[in-house]
Formats: structure tokens, C-alpha cells, sequence
């Protein structure tokens, strides 16, 4: 011991660099030393940040003006998402074992909008010390609002290349795990199954919902926990004109072909993004629409098309035997080769911004309720190739601007695109705008508008068209037209109205227009 004391007596712990006056959240909990990448570091735990420097010895001319300047390191308690007791553990063993320290895991943004998880572990051998430490970081975690403790999920073990299943148990489960959060799956075996489930589930023991699947098992979900809302709160489910909001958060695991919400919430098609999301409890508020008959609620959902993306999905519906990239393309030619306008009346409420403000702005509102909205409906009729209906802005790989640009996520409107008939030359030009940077709107022919409702009338064709139109669609021959909701086919006869509802459901992800590029600043030890 005595002939350690003078090299102790060398070593300097490097001083932490100099910050600005404590924040709330800034103050020192702990104080320790720990190893971390094999160096000895100073560490300092408050409720906002974990930091280190390491200990370096002394210059040996006990000159202390010789940059004794270690890079502090910090990682943001926000991005720490579980905290282990770290280890070591013969083949067989289960409990206890020698500790080696603590582990602690956080979100790493690794650009480009894709996230990862990472580990940078604290080596300590007591047993007292890591617990202590062990406790104020469990404590933190657990202040941390959003962040789902036990989730409902349900996978499509048929979406896309019947991969859901893998992604969800080889990429998600573990970090879930990870997370401590406790789960209940079901694995969907028909159509309509996750509704089924939904509806007779105890939704109040959950913190959450998440869909692995593709754009249809994701709308199936949305509209079972919107329609469970409903009934839960005593509304008449074939009418609802105020929704109620959905209980819990919705999560989405892209496992599909387009995958168009997982794109428009996180930008980028990854499991493991869209998990980290969710375990951190990054939460958006998200507008829904509800499709109605006069007579009934169809369907609650994001976005719709009527016309030609609503034919080409009926024909691959039809050819479900083939392949579903084939199947895809196989309808996308043929519904082309066949192009055909749809005769119908678009009605539709546009968006209306009020420039009062305050009190002048609150007695108009309630003014125009009270004599309602005759008056700014508009009318259009034609004959129309695609007509487009979107709360969202539906960005996708095929559409990296999105389907609907001009429109977010929880602005309180709806995208209407309206394509009037033309040459299938030009509309061929309008499609392949969707795929680069140019304004797909850009054409005579097509018609853009920002509304709160639409009611989309077809008319039935008579004549020497109505029996060609047989060959073609028999959908729209037995007077069922085709729609395609969210990437789910749906036939009505009769009049279809839209109406957006603002912020109706809470979406595990973050708006794209918010997503950043930045590289992290932490590196993982």
C-alpha cells in the first residue's frame, strides 16, 4: 500500500468541461468511478444526462497546463430505454452469477432516419455500488411519460413474403424484451380476425396496440380500435359524426409491400426503427377519416382511391394465386391497357382557415355551425380517371414525395386529387412523376383541392358502354363500384362520403416532417 500511495497520488481525475448554470434535471445524483472501454472513467448521473471523463495520470513534470483534456462523454437519459445489471454466468445458469457492472442501452439515430440500439456498459465489481446506481437509473426510466409497459400484438404471418412472423420475433420481440415490456401476440389466421379480437379484448390492461403486417392489417387494426372506441363510449356504430378517440396508441412493424404508413410516420421502411419508436414512447397525433354510405359506417382509414388505383387493386385481388409482386404488377399493366374514366359527382367542402382572432374568430365559428355548410359545398362532374382522397401524406418507396404532399399528418384536412380523363400517354407521364422529385400535379387534367369532405356519387353507365365495361369490371357491371381503403378493396353501389376527424388516434412514430438526418454524438462502447 505504501508504495501505491505515490502513484495514486499521480493520478488526476480530468475535470468535467465547464457548463452553464444547472438546468432543472442538471443537479448530481451519483457520483462514481466506473470502467468503461477498458479506461477509468469519472461518472456523473443527474436526471437529465449520463456523463463521464476519464482519469488520467499526471504529466510527469507535474506540468498540469499539459492538456490533460479528455473528451467527455454524454449520453441523453431520453434516449436510454433499459438498464441492466451486467453478469457473468456458467453454461446452465439462469439467476445470480459474478457482477460485472451495469449495461445500459439507448437509441442511437444513425442517420437518414434510421434508428438502432446500442450498449455502453459500466464496469464495476461492486455489488452495493451498481445496485445503488442500478436503482437511480430504473427510477429515471420509469418517470419517462409514453412509454408502453405491456403492448397487444397482432401479426400477418401472410403479409408480403409471409416474413411478418420472422421480423417480429427475430428483430422486435428481443427489444421489447429488452424494454421490459410485456406482451400479448396473436397471430391473425383470417380476414378480419385482429377486429374480432379487438373487440372483445380488455384494452385497458394494455399500454398500446402494434400491427406487424403490411397497409391492410395496419388499417384492419386502426379501424378495430376506432370502432371499440365508439362502442365503449355508446355511439351508434353505423352513424358517427364526432368519433370518439382512440383508447391506446397504435404501433406499425412494416411488414408489407408499400408499407405507406410505416413510411409517412418514420420515413424509412425498418423494424427496428419503427420498435425503438415505439419503446420509446414517441407518439403523433394523427387525423383519420371515416368512409360512409348514407345508410352506414364503412370504414374508418387513412386514405382512399377511387378509379383506376381502386381497379387495379380489385384485379389483383382476383389473382391472389400469383405471386404478390407479380400479382401487382400483372393488375398495374392490365388495368392500364384497359384505362377507363369512371363517370361520377364530386362534392366536397373546402378547407376553410378563419383569419379572426380570439373572440371575433369563436362567435363566427359557432355562427356557421349553427346555419351549417350548404352554402360552401362545391360540385364537380365528369368523367374521371383516379380520384384520390387522402388525410395523410402516404409517402412510399415508389413515391418518395409522397401521394399526397401537400397534406399532413394532423393538419384537420384531406388531400383531394382528382384526375380527369386524358390519353393514357399522359396519364402514363403523371404516374411516373410519383417516383422522382417533379410536381405530379403539374398537369391540365389534374385538380387538387384541401378539403374536410368529399361525397364521391358514381353513375351508372348505360348503353354500348355499359356492356363493354362489363368485360372489364364486373364489380362496376353488378353496380359495386370498387375502392380501395388504406390497401383493403371495399364494393359499394351508392353514394361514398368522406369526412376527416382531427387528431382522431395517437401513432407510435414521429411526424417525417420533424425527422432528422443528424449522426449521433455518442459512440457506442
Amino acid at each position: 500500500r505504501a508504495r501505491a500511495a505515490p502513484q495514486e497520488r499521480r493520478r488526476k481525475v480530468a475535470p468535467l468541461a465547464a457548463a452553464p448554470p444547472a438546468r432543472a434535471g442538471d443537479e448530481p445524483l451519483l457520483r462514481g468511478i466506473f470502467e468503461i472501454s477498458k479506461r477509468s472513467c469519472d461518472v456523473v448521473l443527474s436526471a437529465r444526462r449520463l456523463r463521464w471523463s476519464p482519469i488520467l495520470p499526471e504529466s510527469p513534470t507535474g506540468d498540469s497546463s499539459v492538456a490533460l483534456q479528455a473528451q467527455e462523454e454524454i449520453i441523453e437519459m431520453k434516449d436510454v430505454f433499459s438498464v441492466k445489471l451486467k453478469r457473468r454466468r456458467f453454461a446452465g445458469q439462469k439467476k445470480g452469477g459474478t457482477l460485472l457492472g451495469i449495461t445500459v442501452f439507448k437509441c442511437l439515430n444513425k442517420g437518414e432516419n434510421k434508428l438502432t440500439d446500442c450498449a455502453v456498459h459500466l464496469n464495476n465489481l461492486s455489488e452495493d455500488h451498481c445496485q445503488l446506481w442500478f436503482r437511480h437509473l430504473k427510477e429515471i426510466l420509469n418517470g419517462f411519460q409514453n412509454r408502453p409497459k405491456s403492448l397487444k400484438v397482432f401479426v400477418n404471418p401472410n403479409s408480403h413474403k409471409r416474413e411478418a412472423a420472422h421480423i417480429y420475433y427475430e428483430k422486435v420481440a428481443p427489444l421489447f424484451k429488452l424494454a421490459d415490456i410485456k406482451t400479448d401476440v396473436t397471430v391473425t389466421e383470417y380476414e378480419g380476425h385482429a377486429l374480432s379480437v379487438l373487440k372483445e379484448c380488455e384494452l385497458q390492461a394494455f399500454d398500446g396496440v402494434v400491427c406487424v403486417g403490411g397497409d391492410g392489417s395496419v388499417s384492419e387494426v386502426a379501424h378495430g380500435l376506432l370502432l371499440r372506441a365508439q362502442i365503449d363510449a355508446g355511439k351508434d356504430t353505423d352513424y358517427v359524426s364526432k368519433p370518439a378517440r382512440a383508447p391506446v396508441p397504435l404501433g406499425v412493424i412494416p411488414a408489407g409491400t408499400t408499407n405507406i404508413l410505416a413510411h409517412t410516420l418514420y420515413g424509412i421502411k425498418h423494424a427496428v426503427t419503427a420498435t425503438l419508436h415505439i419503446v420509446m414512447g414517441h407518439i403523433q397525433a394523427v387525423d383519420v377519416c371515416t368512409f360512409s354510405t348514407p345508410s352506414k359506417l364503412l370504414r374508418f382509414g387513412f386514405s382512399a382511391m377511387f378509379g383506376f388505383g381502386a381497379r387495379t387493386l380489385a384485379l389483383a385481388e382476383k389473382h391472389r394465386w400469383m405471386p404478390s409482386s407479380q400479382r401487382k404488377d400483372f393488375a398495374f399493366i392490365k388495368t392500364l391497357a384497359d384505362l377507363k374514366p369512371e363517370e361520377c359527382e364530386l362534392s366536397f367542402l373546402p378547407l376553410r382557415i378563419p383569419q379572426e382572432d380570439g373572440h371575433e374568430k369563436d362567435r363566427k365559428k359557432k355562427e356557421r355551425t349553427k346555419r351549417g355548410s350548404k352554402d360552401q359545398w362545391q360540385k364537380i362532374q365528369g368523367h374521371f380517371l383516379n380520384v384520390s382522397i387522402m388525410a395523410i401524406p402516404c409517402l412510399c418507396s415508389m413515391a418518395p414525395r409522397g401521394l399526397a404532399p401537400n397534406t399532413r399528418l394532423n393538419n384537420g384536412s384531406m388531400a383531394l386529387i382528382v384526375v380527369q380523363n386524358t390519353s393514357r400517354t399522359e396519364f402514363i407521364k403523371h404516374l411516373k412523376r410519383y417516383t422522382s422529385v417533379e410536381n405530379q400535379f403539374n398537369f391540365p387534367f389534374v385538380e387538387t383541392y384541401t378539403v374536410q369532405e368529399v361525397k364521391v356519387q358514381p353513375r351508372h353507365k348505360s348503353g354500348p358502354d355499359a356492356k363493354e365495361n362489363m368485360c372489364l369490371n364486373a364489380a362496376s357491371a353488378e353496380g359495386n363500384y370498387p375502392w380501395n381503403i388504406d390497401g383493403d378493396l371495399m364494393k359499394e353501389a351508392s353514394e361514398v362520403h368522406v369526412r376527416v376527424h382531427p387528431q382522431l388516434i395517437d401513432l407510435y412514430g414521429v411526424n417525417t416532417d420533424d425527422l432528422e438526418s443528424s449522426q449521433a454524438t455518442c459512440n457506442c462502447i
